[in-house]
């Protein structure tokens, strides 16, 4: 089920961090090295995939990432990704 603004705005107070784009949840991530991108990028994908929720990861520069998550099939925000967004910072 999709939430409301209100509901996308008050669990953002939660993971201050992200940002609400359109119809999408978005974080850059810096990193000191390539190497470090590229590790989290995997104990995302590890973790994503045991959710069976993908979010889109964007490498560009060396050291930067962008985050973006959305449940494409429900056509919004919905609680399951604020799971993934909290699952995902615990892993930072």
């Amino acid at each position: 089920m999709l939430l409301s603004q209100t509901e996308i705005e008050t669990k953002l107070a939660e993971v201050p961090s992200w940002k609400y784009e359109g119809t999408e949840l978005v974080k850059e991530f810096t990193f000191t090295d390539f190497i470090a991108t590229i590790a989290f990028v995997n104990k995302v994908a590890i973790f994503a995939e045991s959710m069976n929720h993908h979010p889109d990861l964007c490498i560009h520069k060396w050291n930067k990432l962008i985050i973006t998550v959305s449940s494409h099939d429900a056509g919004g925000i919905t609680e399951r990704d604020f799971s993934l967004i909290k699952k995902i910072e615990m892993l930072g």
